[in-house]
């Protein structure tokens, strides 16, 4: 008991910053989301399907070279029949990311277990200076 009161401050120390190393497991940091460099990976290595979640008007602007656009409203009605294999991995975009989150929970229920949503959407991808294709 003499060591916890006259250490006090050092337990106080130890204690939170444990707290603070352990702060991003507690609040999920990047759960299901995937760095533009690491869906170029899955892309190349196992053949990931890119599906773009955004309006039919935004995809024509711009998107990931080769992605499949399904927006998000009628994704979980088109899916199943753009994406036909749910063992590859799938890979959604959208502008900056907060769609394909969304996305990620309705591919998940259709059964599509490696689906996860690009980090920052085309906004990152275009910051890692990676191709895109035009309608």
């Amino acid at each position: 008991m003499k060591f916890i009161v006259d250490n006090w401050m050092l337990i106080l120390i130890a204690l939170s910053s444990g707290g603070m190393l352990a702060w991003p497991l507690v609040r999920g940091a990047n759960a299901g989301s995937l760095t533009a460099q690491g869906a170029v990976q899955l892309i190349n290595r196992e053949r990931a399907v890119v599906v773009d979640v955004r309006e039919p008007e935004e995809f024509a602007a711009g998107h990931v070279t080769g992605a499949k656009n399904v927006p998000l409203n009628q994704l979980e009605q088109k899916l199943p029949a753009t994406v036909k294999n749910k063992s590859l991995p799938l890979l959604l975009v959208c502008a900056t990311g907060a769609r394909a989150q969304r996305a990620v929970a309705t591919a998940k229920k259709l059964g599509y277990e490696q689906a996860q949503a690009v980090a920052g959407g085309l906004k990152s991808w275009k910051d890692a200076n990676l191709p895109l294709e035009k309608a």
